[in-house]
Formats: C-alpha cells, structure tokens, sequence
C-alpha cells in the first residue's frame, strides 16, 4: 500500500482552506474548517512542555505568535527527512499551555479535547487549536520539507524540532471566540477521517 501524501489528500476533500503561518486574520477561521497549513512549527511533548514552563523566561524559541505540534517524531528512514509524526493527546499538555499562551503561543495542534480553562485563554489571547488526525504519522511526515532539533536534545524523541510543513492538513477544534468541534474528542475520530476523506 504506498504511503499517503498531502496531495492526495487535498484531492479527495471537498473544501480545504490553504493557510500560511504567521494566519492572517485568524477570526476567520471557525470550529470545523478544514485547512491545509504551510510554515514554520514547533514539536513539543510533555517533558519539554513541563521544562519550558519551570524557565518560562527563558524560552527555545520565540513565542510570538508560533505554532507548537503535540508530537514526537519517529527515528528517520533512510532517504527520508523524517519519521512518523502522529499527534499526540493534548490534554496531557492542558497544565502548562495556558502559560505558554501568554507567552505569545497562537498556535497548536494536537487530538482530543481541552480542558476548560485552555479553552478559556484561547478564547481570550485568539488562538486557535488545530485537530490532528490519530494514526495519520506518516502522512504527516510527507508534509515536513525540512526538520531539525533546535533544543533539549537529551530528551530524545521529545527534543523539540523545527519544522517546515507544506499542506498540512488539519481541521479547526477551537477557534478564536471559543467555539469548539464536537469531534475532538478521539471516539470521533473516525468520523473526522471520514469527513476529511482520508480513511
């Protein structure tokens, strides 16, 4: 079976709302839109949430409007730029992501829900959250042009890396006034995968 790309993807959705990072205007964008993203965006788990947050003044990389992916990728293939890169659960990052959003976090991308209190500093900073697909790691990693570990290397696959994605695709969970996808939460996924026509 070959490995899914972005493309194909594209071509088998009906509308897809192709974005650039930094998003201009991201009030637009409404819960349950689907999107393709291309830019710049950041890998942070647990471990590297947990430290950034206990030297808050002191960050990787600059906040300001950034995007952070929930995942950790898989070791490379040889010839390719990297491993599978499925999301992971963005609860686990629900304790410190309200901090990090005050710090200038605009974006993030993950599977499941939020608490409320995320929800909340979404709401009142206009970011927005980004639902991944569960199981889709390897097309993801067609997605990423070029990746790289730019900081706490000793944490292994949960480094946190740069990465240049072209057309990722993604749907909106929450959106600049709070409104939230009913189908964030991963007993619906199958059901996201069906509307985004990638089973």
């Amino acid at each position: 079976m070959p490995v899914p790309t972005a493309s194909r993807f594209a071509i088998k959705t009906t509308i897809m709302i192709e974005i650039s990072l930094p998003i201009k205007n991201p009030e637009k964008l409404k819960a349950g839109d689907k999107v393709l993203l291309t830019g710049t965006i950041f890998t942070a788990r647990d471990m590297a949430h947990k430290r950034m947050c206990e030297t808050p003044n002191s960050l990787p990389f600059n906040f300001i409007n950034s995007a952070v992916y929930y995942a950790g990728p898989c070791p490379a293939p040889k010839g390719h730029i990297i491993g599978s890169i499925g999301p992971t659960t963005s609860g686990r990052m629900d304790k410190y992501s309200p901090t990090l959003i005050a710090k200038g976090l605009k974006i993030m991308i993950g599977k499941g829900d939020r608490s409320s209190e995320v929800i909340e500093t979404i709401k009142k900073h206009k970011g927005l959250y980004f639902v991944a697909i569960g199981g889709a790691g390897a097309l993801y990693a067609s997605c990423v042009k070029s990746a790289k570990i730019i900081a706490y290397e000793d944490l292994g696959t949960e480094a946190i890396y740069e990465l240049q994605v072209e057309k990722m695709p993604l749907v909106v969970g929450i959106d600049t006034k709070g409104e939230m996808l009913a189908t964030c939460n991963r007993e619906s996924n199958k059901a996201m995968q069906r509307g985004l026509g990638c089973e």
